[in-house]
């Protein structure tokens, strides 16, 4: 079997970028120093993410190579849902033992591809590099119309607290399957009065603490109205991680016919109100850990 040190690197890029398709946006994409692409249009807002998979952390040895690039492309994307951003151009930084065989690296890029091709991010370029274990990189541009993006620090006392879809069970595959709600997210910033979004990628018992202190406010949650991947726990669906579902502080003053015209929209995605934003130091404590990268 081929391994990378057979063929080394610049065979590698071309096997690599082979039929990459890019789109109108980008002026100069893989091959030369830097990628050149179009700047974001009037009345819009460039945003930058960059996100990192490593192996024994984010997937195993024998996790399915086009499975490690989906997740990789995946992760990222889902930032910029939860910014109700449009994802753009991607660079993509590959570290690898050089024994690693060549097919493997393939698969992960089409893993890679097909998940930039489906949300229509431009892969422009990247790098490679040995290594003692397989890591990839993503860094990505993207946008969003100046006075529409949603931060994570605008919620405030009194404020509904929603989520996405369910919770719980990543290990069991969601890890690698799971779809950024790009779409979403772009539907509830227009139909929705959200003040603060971000994705769940830590898992709600982490995730929505961060959210509560960027807002100097506290929170309380029904526990019974948490929603459960079936067969998983409350402290799974607390503290498993990466639902890459998104979290919600929506204005108390929402129109609650939007529900309806979400099924409408949505119908096999659940909306979940699980509680509200109270006063700092009034709400509760949400134990169950969420992951922890240094613990």
């Amino acid at each position: 079997m081929q391994t990378l040190a057979d063929i080394g690197e610049d065979a590698l890029i071309r096997r690599m970028v082979a039929g990459l398709k890019l789109d109108h946006r980008v002026i100069m994409g893989p091959g030369d120093d830097c990628a050149v692409v179009l700047p974001p249009m009037k009345g819009e807002r460039l945003l930058l993410k960059t996100d990192t998979v490593v192996e024994g952390v984010h997937f195993t040895a024998d996790t399915a190579p086009r499975l490690i690039g989906r997740k990789a492309m995946a992760r990222v994307i889902s930032d910029f849902a939860a910014m109700a951003a449009t994802p753009c151009h991607a660079l993509i930084t590959l570290i690898a033992p050089p024994e690693t065989p060549v097919k493997r690296v393939l698969g992960i890029y089409a893993g890679l591809r097909g998940m930039a091709e489906e949300y229509g991010v431009n892969i422009v370029g990247g790098e490679t590099s040995r290594g003692d274990q397989m890591i990839i990189t993503v860094s990505m541009t993207g946008t969003a119309p100046a006075k529409d993006w949603v931060s994570r620090n605008g919620a405030r006392e009194g404020d509904f607290l929603f989520v996405t879809g369910q919770l719980g069970g990543s290990i069991r595959g969601k890890h690698l399957r799971f779809r950024p709600r790009v779409k979403e997210a772009h539907w509830i910033a227009a139909n929705m009065p959200v003040k603060a979004m971000m994705d769940l990628s830590d898992g709600l018992a982490k995730d929505l603490p961060r959210m509560a202190a960027c807002c100097d406010v506290g929170f309380q949650v029904v526990n019974e109205a948490v929603p459960r991947t079936r067969g998983c726990t409350l402290a799974q669906a607390l503290g498993d991680g990466e639902d890459y579902e998104l979290l919600l502080a929506v204005s108390p003053k929402m129109n609650m016919r939007v529900r309806d015209e979400w099924r409408a929209a949505f119908p096999e995605l659940k909306l979940t109100m699980i509680g509200e934003f109270v006063a700092k130091g009034h709400g509760q404590a949400l134990n169950g850990g969420g992951w922890e990268h240094f613990r």
